[in-house]
């Protein structure tokens, strides 16, 4: 590897290595495990549930589409299509922004807050099972604040972010 980058780069060492591949794979397989339940129990993808949370935690159940998209911290035109099949299903309904009109909200439907309802106890025992409940308290925290720096320093690197 001493020859692929140059006399500059930062290797990872042993360690590093070892607990980055570890990351990767683990999200990678937690992820897929929580959306693979979620898509059995209710044809409902992971991403889709993120949604329904989302708007179930604002007021009125409804969020400009712009926020929404940064909250999740996906593409505005990746959560534009999701929307687009969730409000197909009846989960939301899309309108123009009641304030100004300029913007577009997404609200939740009865419908959407439901499933939600009906889903939320699966999620939350699967990233129970799947990983909270794997590790100690404080290995648990330390992710959190691991992700929470990762979060801060990619926002803040990334002006057009902007998590709400």
């Amino acid at each position: 590897m001493s020859d692929i980058g140059g006399d500059q780069t930062r290797w990872l060492d042993d360690d590093e290595q070892r607990s980055w591949r570890a990351l990767v794979m683990g999200m990678t397989l937690l992820l897929d495990r929580l959306d693979d339940d979620l898509r059995r129990q209710c044809d409902l993808s992971l991403v889709e549930y993120e949604i329904l949370v989302r708007l179930s935690e604002a007021e009125d159940r409804r969020m400009r589409m712009a926020h929404l998209a940064d909250a999740l911290a996906h593409s505005r035109s990746r959560v534009t299509h999701t929307v687009a099949r969730m409000e197909h299903a009846g989960l939301v309904v899309r309108m123009s922004s009641p304030d100004d009109g300029r913007g577009v909200v997404a609200t939740m439907t009865d419908k959407g807050f439901d499933l939600l309802e009906r889903m939320a106890p699966l999620h939350v025992e699967g990233v129970r099972t799947h990983l909270v409940d794997l590790v100690s308290r404080e290995d648990f925290q330390a992710v959190g604040r691991v992700m929470n720096a990762v979060c801060d320093h990619l926002v803040e690197g990334h002006p057009a972010m902007e998590i709400r």
